[in-house]
């Protein structure tokens, strides 16, 4: 997807989201001109996902009494540098939950609302925060009756195995627990995005993709959006301890290319650190070709495009097929 205006870190007498940036992203079918923001909060009340780094990128020093300035201050900031004119959704993340009023105190997220007002809004939270009031005073603010779905509540669902959610990735919930936010979400008017995540840590190659491609075949039926997001390797975090062992490696941009290429509906994917060591990569002298088709995939949800990525001429090919065949769980990976 494509960005630009990228803003971090602070400014001076105030804060500023950690990243805002405008964009193109594909929603419900259109192409659509997106600007994309990620607040800092106190930080994610579970905390103890094995690969995710926001813990890292918390507001300091402040306690549930004093939380509501910093945030309000960034959604001001928000205001003050980005006209709604050329803007027609909102995708909106914290560092951990934006319905979490902890995080996001209810006058901020009012104010954010007021500012999307009249914008497909598509907000990530764990499904714990997923309430009817929390759906509906939000709703009631953003919608102008301009959108027949004007908020999608996102939820980082990761897979469909509760298995793999609990012992590979710790994420401390449910299916169950998705299935029920997804309910209170439909019954307020809001549609319903998840996220899954292309090989946490412990599963080998062959294991991922057959995860995902099951994932996927079951959000078919359970979300209206759905986005695939490679596993990356972020500092400070258990997967990078893994990793710095020989004991992880993120994946190829092979299987997420077949993963794509065997769904069932379009699926989203804007690969985080791709073509680096961390991120998901083949050889380097193919990535960023395959990089920028995934890219363009995910707006024009051509899936002939797809088959032209996967004919690409590349020797790691070879190597990706042989790690398929002979990968195995407790002594992957056999490669870096």
């Amino acid at each position: 997807m494509e960005r630009h205006d990228y803003h971090v870190d602070q400014v001076p007498g105030g804060h500023r989201p950690l990243a805002a940036w405008k964009g193109k992203d594909r929603i419900g079918g259109n192409v659509l001109s997106t600007l994309t923001i990620i607040l800092k909060t106190a930080g994610c009340r579970w905390n103890r996902c094995r690969m995710c780094s926001y813990r890292h990128v918390r507001l300091e020093g402040c306690g549930t009494g004093d939380i509501s300035s910093p945030v309000m201050s960034q959604v001001e900031w928000i205001g003050r540098h980005f006209s709604p004119d050329d803007i027609e959704a909102v995708k909106i993340y914290t560092s951990g939950s934006f319905f979490d009023p902890k995080e996001v105190p209810l006058p901020a997220r009012n104010a954010m609302g007021h500012l999307a007002r009249g914008k497909i809004v598509i907000a990530e939270t764990r499904p714990e925060f997923v309430t009817e009031d929390a759906v509906r005073s939000f709703l009631e603010i953003i919608d102008d009756g301009t959108h027949r779905t004007p908020l999608y509540v996102a939820m980082g669902l990761e897979t469909t195995n509760d298995m793999v959610r609990e012992k590979c990735i710790n994420k401390g919930f449910s299916l169950r627990d998705f299935l029920h936010a997804s309910r209170i979400a439909r019954s307020e008017g809001a549609g319903v995005k998840a996220y899954l995540l292309a090989k946490p840590p412990f599963l080998t190659e062959r294991e991922a993709i057959e995860d995902m491609a099951s994932s996927i075949r079951d959000c078919s039926t359970m979300a209206d959006l759905v986005s695939l997001n490679p596993c990356s390797v972020q500092k400070g975090t258990e997967l990078e301890y893994y990793w710095k062992m020989g004991s992880y490696r993120p994946p190829y941009l092979w299987s997420i290319l077949s993963i794509l290429a065997r769904a069932p509906i379009h699926v989203t994917c804007d690969p985080l650190g791709g073509g680096r060591e961390r991120g998901a990569h083949n050889c380097g002298k193919c990535d960023r070709p395959l990089l920028d088709g995934i890219r363009s995939y995910s707006l024009s949800a051509d899936r002939s495009l797809l088959c032209e990525l996967l004919e690409t001429d590349c020797t790691c090919r070879g190597e990706w097929d042989f790690v398929l065949r002979n990968e195995r769980p407790f002594c992957m990976p056999l490669t870096r």
